[in-house]
């Protein structure tokens, strides 16, 4: 009986050790998912709706390299600030404001996901503007109110840090 206690002891001794080694490896398992696979943006604003809203948690991409016009991306412009925008046109292409609308390489650029007018903002960008080597530009949806391409320039395809792969509602808790 005595040596049947003692083996069940052995069993509980080394079973936290079989246990928190695993919890490290889950535990170093998701930080390298969420360094190198996939990362977190909170839409701030209105500048993409309709397509996102206030307050969305974007789920994006790190390891999607193929960007296309058309891709909604986060980047980060070298004011350290991150934003969730539209590519709206890419190296080698010149991009156009006239009468509220788009033009990329001499084309109406359809976009039913627009809302508002896009008009030239204060800015340093001066059209028509062709784009360089590694260079995209991005705007918002909601081009009335959106801080993009238009106010703070192009953007490197370094800059952008993954592309739109899901996004869902966030519940917020008013604290009173």
């Amino acid at each position: 009986m005595r040596k049947r206690l003692h083996g069940r002891y052995d069993g509980m001794k080394y079973g936290w050790l079989r246990d928190t080694k695993r919890f490290l490896w889950l535990l170093l398992l998701v930080f390298l998912l969420l360094q190198l696979v996939v990362g977190f943006s909170i839409v701030k604003g209105d500048s993409m709706e309709p397509t996102l809203h206030s307050g969305e948690l974007a789920i994006y991409l790190r390891i999607a390299g193929d960007y296309e016009k058309g891709d909604v991306v986060s980047v980060k412009i070298p004011s350290g600030t991150y934003y969730v925008k539209r590519i709206i046109a890419m190296e080698g292409d010149t991009i156009d404001l006239r009468g509220g609308r788009v033009y990329v390489n001499g084309a109406l650029l359809e976009e039913p996901y627009v809302s508002g007018e896009t008009h030239g903002q204060a800015g340093a960008v001066r059209y028509p503007l062709r784009l360089q080597e590694g260079q995209v530009f991005v705007m918002g949806d909601n081009r009335e109110v959106s801080m993009d391409s238009r106010n703070f320039g192009v953007v490197g395809v370094g800059q952008i840090k993954g592309k739109l792969w899901f996004r869902a509602g966030l519940v917020y808790i008013k604290q009173i």
